[in-house]
């Protein structure tokens, strides 16, 4: 059986498409489908079912599927790890938030570069892009706040990170201690909100999680960008809700106060994503790694 046809066949399984797949073997989707019909000529049975969006595999195509790709992971595990020692230098794509990118993945990362690893960065601020961009090819290794589903992506719990409710000490200062613990959200909302969107996705979550109810302020600042968000809070534009790795500092130097220390506080986590089958390839696995090691102490 031709190797080829069967690369096909496990990228187009892993992608549930003709197209997505051919994008990602870099062949056109007429080439695809001629290739999928070949190899279901040469069994004698039907290994999808085209439906309106994609394709689903029969069960001899998911039989098939679960036996030949770990043998072709290996295959090209084996030929990228000699390609590796022929040439150290490999190119890394990375993609994920901007703030979490720049403040934790990336200088994890760089100890890989005297190793013989350079490093491409791409920031979105959409979970939901920057997977796209990943299942597309875009990209080798992704951080994202939300887990993919289907099979062409596989995604690894990374970390946990937790979410606090601060402002200004002036702000702080107004509302006194211990009123926001017994009046409730509702002191809350004489006070201006800086968020990174105009749906307030941060504050709505902790407010959902910890208040069980929405917030009723609308933005007054709104910066894409978190660190811009800690800059605006810390001057004294209003409440916010950030990771407490991101304002950690601020509290500590005493620019921004924490406005409640809730019993359990909200977290979110972040997955560290790639292409089903790709941490075969040594630059992808080794970095992958690396992370996991890394985010043991975040």
């Amino acid at each position: 059986m031709d190797l080829a046809l069967l690369r096909t066949f496990v990228m187009v399984h892993r992608a549930g498409s003709f197209t997505r797949a051919a994008a990602l073997l870099g062949l056109s989707q007429p080439a695809v489908t001629s290739q999928i019909r070949t190899l279901e000529r040469q069994l004698g049975r039907p290994l999808f079912l085209r439906r309106a969006r994609g394709v689903t595999p029969t069960t001899i195509g998911d039989e098939l599927a679960h036996r030949a790709a770990p043998h072709l992971d290996a295959l090209i595990e084996i030929a990228e790890t000699e390609l590796d020692e022929e040439s150290r230098v490999r190119t890394l794509h990375l993609a994920g938030p901007p703030e979490f990118t720049s403040m934790r993945a990336l200088p994890a990362l760089t100890p890989l570069i005297a190793q013989g690893l350079t490093l491409r960065s791409s920031f979105f601020t959409s979970a939901e892009q920057t997977l796209e961009g990943l299942a597309a090819g875009h990209h080798d290794l992704a951080i994202a706040t939300a887990r993919p589903r289907g099979g062409l992506l596989t995604a690894t719990p990374l970390c946990d990170e937790e979410h606090v409710l601060i402002a200004a000490p002036r702000w702080a200062g107004r509302l006194g201690p211990g009123t926001l613990r017994h009046n409730g959200p509702v002191v809350l909302d004489r006070l201006p909100i800086v968020e990174v969107h105009e749906s307030l996705p941060l504050v709505s979550r902790y407010w959902a999680a910890v208040f069980d109810s929405r917030p009723a302020a609308a933005g007054a600042v709104i910066a894409p960008d978190l660190r811009a968000v800690l800059e605006c809070t810390a001057a004294g534009a209003g409440l916010a809700v950030l990771p407490r790795y991101l304002c950690e500092a601020a509290l500590e130097r005493g620019e921004v106060v924490a406005l409640l220390d809730p019993p359990v506080p909200p977290l979110r986590t972040y997955f560290v994503a790639v292409r089903t089958g790709t941490l075969a390839l040594p630059h992808i696995a080794r970095a992958h790694e690396w992370l996991l090691r890394a985010a043991a102490d975040w």
